[in-house]
């Protein structure tokens, strides 16, 4: 019955893709990346939906520093320098 549910919940898309596209999925299927097209499909958009976000966050980030006074700037600055050192052994690159 979820595997119904799940169908239910899911929207019918039909496209065509460049060759090299439906290879990559075709590849995320084989390797068991993904269960189905449609799977591999979703796992690809959310991966970029991630980065999109990622970009986002980094923007609105240098905006808010490029905004501070110098004082907050300093304060803000300390506390970097304190999270930098406690999170130095994390490899956050491994997340993606």
């Amino acid at each position: 019955m979820a595997a119904t549910q799940a169908r239910v919940t899911r929207a019918k898309l039909s496209t065509t893709v460049s060759p090299e596209t439906y290879e990559f999925l075709e590849r995320m299927v084989r390797s068991g990346e993904a269960a189905s097209i449609a799977e591999a499909v979703d796992r690809s958009v959310a991966k970029v939906r991630q980065l999109e976000n990622r970009r986002r966050l980094a923007r609105a980030t240098a905006d808010y520093f490029d905004q501070l006074e110098p004082r907050a700037a300093a304060e803000e600055n300390a506390l970097a320098r304190d999270l930098a050192s406690a999170a130095s052994g994390i490899d956050f690159g491994k997340e993606l």
